[in-house]
């Protein structure tokens, strides 16, 4: 194979790190497994390509049933998705708000289409907030389905990002905000003008208001609003009034709708709210309903039958055994969003403590069916960002991300997150989603206006252009963590063994990456969620380790075939090849 070309990576005194060469798993799979290693000290020239040795038949350990299975989404199985914000992500016209143009003038940082350059994040697909007609700046109460938020552009923009996206590979899915509209939505202004109204029953109605609650932990609003001739259900506010899913016109029109949308090229929806589309009463009668999963095994259905390929996203903020039960054992939607886990990624992180994780992913492997794409993510738009959660600590960041991007399944990165950008001042939602710093100006290379949000703190350090030329910034490490995921076939589309005990108390989260069969490989990944050197090991694993990845200071695996062991330095991760002859 010829050697493959490569942009020159940062240098740093003394620093060693494995940089793996990025093969997308959606794209030159059948490439020889290829590892780059980057010794990096001061004035050292770059190795040569070195081509791995074949990988060999997998080792004896059970793999966990949740990450196996097959269907027309396996596409997604191993991708890295990217959510992005558009108002907070890019600004192309100096109005002060990010749009879809200026989304598209960055396309190249997240993917350049490119399967062998450095200077790219490497993610396979994106998630878009809501990008239909809103009058809001979240766009979650939707006035016009069919068309793109003038804020961002026009429908010919949106086409524009497509093909871009496609170009270089990535995906584009969609966010889908079904459960409700905003009351300023035709359909509403139109039920809400009498009893009698055409569109009357789009909506749930009723003469009274039975007193309903929010129905989670801290609700405290009523779920019923007062109305022209009654009160009308609306489960988060009298803003986002709910569409009636009983009624087989609502369902049908978001079947044409996402229809609609697949024909103009998205590859899929993340389906906001999905636990409350259909209510059969106060309290927890207001979520997880029988009806509920009756839709979505419908709309799934509908879905695969015209677009086989298209993913289905859903937004289930609960437990575990609730989130598994709307896979439907492989009939309802083929993703739901891991929250149980996130919560435990980033407390493990944060307290240096990796038995929660090894339980919630014990949990997950009885719990969910084989053909389950688990999303794991960190946070999203709705909570306090990671860097926040961690206090601005780099080494805690690491680990989060570096559990998260060895997971099995397709991992979510929220914009920004890569970068360590943390909450803006205040608790409000905005806070959470304030704009992406480029750069270090006062305006971060975001707008060439008045940004419509300010920034968080810290953007002079914490922005693109600086930790693109830090070999040991945050940015960095997503990128060589991504890629490190490209390479390895295990670590994209295989199962999961836990060698950390579910009821351990221990810093080192440890477990296995398995493809079976010849042209499989087994992965042994380490991370040290701690604040201070441990041994790892020994691990009874067979074989002859070939480093996919290794943080800085992490020396090689010593104690031989059946009982590998290591010292990792705090916060320090590995992952390696277990190579068997």
């Amino acid at each position: 194979m010829p050697k493959l070309p490569r942009a020159d990576p940062p240098t740093a005194t003394g620093m060693r790190v494995l940089y793996p060469c990025k093969i997308p798993s959606m794209r030159a799979q059948a490439l020889p497994s290829l590892v780059l290693l980057l010794a990096v000290s001061a004035g050292s020239p770059l190795p040569a390509l070195q081509a791995a040795p074949a990988p060999a038949a997998a080792p004896a350990p059970t793999p966990a049933p949740a990450a196996s299975g097959g269907g027309d989404n396996e596409w997604a199985r191993g991708a890295v998705f990217y959510e992005v914000f558009v108002r907070s992500f890019k600004d192309g016209n100096g109005d002060g708000k990010g749009d879809l143009q200026g989304l598209i003038s960055k396309l190249d940082y997240l993917n350049d289409g490119n399967p062998h350059s450095f200077g790219d994040l490497g993610v396979d697909a994106l998630w878009l907030m809501p990008v239909f007609r809103s009058p809001s700046y979240h766009g979650y109460d939707t006035t016009d389905y069919e068309h793109i938020n003038p804020d961002y552009g026009t429908d010919d923009d949106f086409a524009q990002l497509l093909a871009a996206a496609h170009k270089r590979g990535m995906k584009v899915i969609v966010d889908l905000v079904m459960n409700h509209t905003s009351s300023k939505h035709p359909w509403f202004v139109d039920a809400n003008s009498g009893p009698d109204a055409a569109k009357r029953s789009w909506y749930v109605w009723r003469t009274d208001d039975p007193g309903w609650i929010q129905p989670w932990a801290d609700g405290k609003n009523r779920t019923w609003h007062q109305g022209n001739g009654g009160y009308y259900y609306g489960v988060f506010w009298g803003g986002m009034p709910d569409l009636n899913f009983r009624n087989p016109a609502v369902r049908q029109e978001m079947e044409r709708l996402a229809d609609l949308w697949l024909a103009r090229g998205v590859d899929g929806f993340r389906l906001d709210a999905t636990r409350h589309l259909i209510e059969d009463g106060p309290d927890q009668q207001q979520v997880d309903t029988p009806e509920t999963h009756a839709f979505l095994k419908e709309l799934a259905a509908h879905v695969r039958a015209k677009y086989p390929q298209a993913v289905l996203v859903g937004e289930n903020w609960t437990e575990t055994p609730i989130i598994a039960a709307y896979y439907g054992g492989g009939t309802e939607l083929p993703m739901s969003f891991d929250f149980p886990l996130a919560k435990a990624i980033v407390q493990g992180a944060k307290d240096g403590q990796a038995g929660g994780i090894a339980a919630k992913l014990d949990e997950i492997a009885h719990l969910y069916p084989k053909s389950a794409i688990d999303p794991p993510f960190l946070t999203n738009h709705d909570m306090i960002r990671v860097a926040t959660e961690m206090g601005g600590d780099l080494g805690k960041e690491k680990s989060a991300a570096a559990v998260l991007l060895t997971l099995p399944g397709a991992p979510f990165l929220y914009y920004g997150e890569e970068l360590g950008l943390a909450n803006g001042p205040g608790t409000a939602d905005e806070q959470k989603r304030t704009p992406m710093p480029w750069d270090g100006t006062e305006i971060a290379g975001f707008t060439t206006g008045k940004p419509w949000e300010g920034f968080a703190t810290g953007k002079e350090k914490t922005n693109v252009a600086a930790e693109t030329s830090d070999p040991q910034s945050l940015l960095s490490h997503y990128r060589f963590l991504i890629r490190a995921r490209h390479n390895s076939v295990a670590l994209r589309k295989g199962s999961l063994t836990l060698l950390t005990p579910a009821t351990a108390t221990t810093p080192v989260l440890a477990f296995l990456r398995i493809t079976p069969g010849a042209a499989g490989e087994t992965v042994l990944v380490l991370h040290n969620l701690g604040d201070t050197p441990i041994e790892a090991g020994p691990y009874n694993v067979p074989g002859t380790p070939d480093p996919y990845f290794v943080s800085p200071g992490v020396p090689p695996l010593s104690g031989g075939s059946g009982a590998w062991k290591v010292q990792l330095p705090p916060h320090g991760s590995g992952v390696w090849r277990m190579r068997v002859r």
